[in-house]
């Protein structure tokens, strides 16, 4: 992965904070987003690409573009940090291929710890019943 590409691939636009504020946040356009358009990025590979519009489908709009919003600071600059990171980090755990699962067994030890409790709490249960008559 390409930071430096995406970074430069990013569009970035100010928009004015929701929420309560005061005259600030009235006035100032402080909320930042970040616009990835995945279709058109060449960062990434096509594999990649198939990988993030599956991982990330539910984050995707319909033109397959990626949007991160930021508006936790009063500085639009510490917004746009805070989002490119949050942006970079969103790719790189969606890009991570996991690693295939080995089948095992259960050792014997295992094996004979399990069935030896199960005769013990099946022998308590035995022992709970009312004796039958003759």
């Amino acid at each position: 992965m390409n930071k430096d590409l995406i970074l430069q691939e990013l569009k970035f636009r100010a928009v004015r904070s929701s929420g309560a504020g005061g005259q600030h946040v009235n006035k100032v356009s402080t909320k930042v987003e970040l616009i990835l358009n995945l279709a058109r990025s060449k960062a990434f590979n096509e594999s990649e690409k198939e990988r993030l519009y599956k991982k990330l489908s539910k984050r995707l709009t319909s033109e397959n573009k990626l949007l991160v919003h930021c508006d936790e600071s009063r500085s639009q600059h510490r917004n746009r940090e805070i989002a490119e990171d949050r942006l970079l980090k969103l790719l790189e755990e969606a890009l991570k291929v996991p690693k295939k699962r080995k089948k095992t067994y259960p050792s014997k030890a295992s094996v004979e710890k399990r069935l030896k409790s199960k005769r013990v709490v099946a022998k308590k249960k035995t022992s709970r019943k009312k004796p039958e008559d003759d």
